[in-house]
Parts: structure tokens; C-alpha cells; sequence
């Protein structure tokens, strides 16, 4: 038997039209049920804003709790921090605690976490984690 691939196609006859159905992929989730974002995704556009508006806030990671990731000190404190690993980014200490993997996910409090922020994040790290 050959090794090349096999498309296989319904035809229903319906009516005396000839109808194909195929299949389609439209979504992809891998392993970890996180979605792939492959457009670029910026720091300070995409990433920041999260940060600002559900992590970097008064009891949390605005000052008083490492990261801080406010707006002027958050990118700085994330790589001199190393919690960010562009060589597997998957495994990088901040995709973990946002996934509640090292503990309770972040940011704490689900009502504040966007559907996307790990999807974003993990992309931002698999993207080079840049200053942009």
C-alpha cells in the first residue's frame, strides 16, 4: 500500500445533485488546551494592559509583591527576574503561574483574567519575548 496520503471524500447524491462533503480543520488546541496565537503579539499593546488592569493593582504586583509589574518596572522585572524562558516557553515561571501550574493561576481572581491572557502570553514568550 502506497504511503501517500489518502483524502477521502463523501458524495451523497441528493435529488440528482451531486453533493461533497469534506472536512475541515478550524480550530487547533494542543495538549494544554491553550489556543496558538501566531500573530505578533506586542508587550506593550497586548500584555501590559493585562497587567496593568488585573495584576499590577493595590495588594498585588504593583508594588508590593515581586513582579511588579506596572507599567514602567513589569518588562524589566519579568526577565531580570527570569521568569521568562524563550528557550522552552511553556516551562517559563510566568506561562506556570498564570496557568496555576506553581499555584493558585493568576491573576488571582478569575473575573479578571481575559480567556486569551495565557495564549497571549505564551505566544509573547515563543515570539522572543521582546520589548515591543
Amino acid at each position: 500500500m502506497s504511503k501517500k496520503v489518502i483524502a477521502i471524500a463523501l458524495f451523497l447524491a441528493i435529488d440528482g445533485m451531486l453533493v461533497m462533503n469534506g472536512c475541515t480543520k478550524t480550530t487547533t488546541v494542543p495538549v494544554d488546551n491553550t489556543p496558538e496565537i501566531t500573530t505578533t503579539v506586542s508587550f506593550s499593546k497586548d500584555i501590559q494592559p493585562i497587567f496593568t488592569n488585573s495584576c499590577a493593582i493595590n495588594g498585588c504586583h504593583g508594588g508590593s509583591v515581586a513582579p511588579n509589574l506596572s507599567q514602567a518596572t513589569s518588562y524589566n522585572a519579568l526577565i531580570n527576574a527570569g521568569l521568562v524562558d524563550n528557550g522552552t516557553p511553556a516551562s517559563s515561571d510566568l506561562y506556570l503561574w498564570l496557568t496555576g501550574k506553581k499555584s493558585v493561576a493568576m491573576p488571582a481572581g478569575s473575573a479578571n483574567n481575559p480567556s486569551n491572557i495565557n495564549a497571549l502570553v505564551l505566544a509573547w514568550i515563543k515570539q522572543g519575548a521582546k520589548n515591543n
